[in-house]
């Protein structure tokens, strides 16, 4: 059975490019934790991914970037749930909704202009601040 990742825009992984490897969790479960290897590290060599084009794979580099390896490795790891299976799946939906993240279209920031009323705060803040500052220069007992 071929199981495939489908990430929005029509993007789908085959489960062959991912690597899974397990080693023994810190979370939940007590005696269980000392024995059974219950923690998903997901790899996803992005590199040599066939699924992506080279433009999905700079985007996702440039948003991923402290996720990513020196070696083009992307990883996703899972270790709260007690079963191996609950965290493989876990790690799956969290590279999935990474990658949906990376490869999403980022509005550009509208520069807004800034409002007259906060502009003359800020101007009547540095005023009085100003002011304060003169006072403590001021030598008060020259007038008495």
């Amino acid at each position: 059975m071929k199981r495939v990742i489908t990430i929005k825009n029509g993007i789908e992984i085959p489960e062959r490019e991912l690597r899974f490897t397990f080693s023994r969790s810190s979370g939940p479960g007590g005696q269980n934790v000392n024995k059974v290897n219950t923690r998903v590290t997901l790899n996803f060599d992005l590199d040599g991914s066939k699924s992506l084009t080279e433009e999905e794979k700079i985007r996702i580099r440039k948003s991923l970037a402290s996720r990513i390896s020196q070696n083009g490795v992307l990883k996703v790891t899972a270790g709260y749930h007690r079963s191996q299976k609950a965290n493989r799946e876990a790690a799956t939906k969290r590279f999935s909704q990474l990658m949906e993240w990376a490869l999403s279209e980022k509005k550009p920031r509208k520069r807004t202009k800034l409002p007259r009323a906060a502009k003359e705060r800020r101007l009547r803040e540095k005023r009085h601040r100003s002011r304060i500052k003169q006072y403590r220069k001021r030598d008060l007992w020259d007038g008495w």
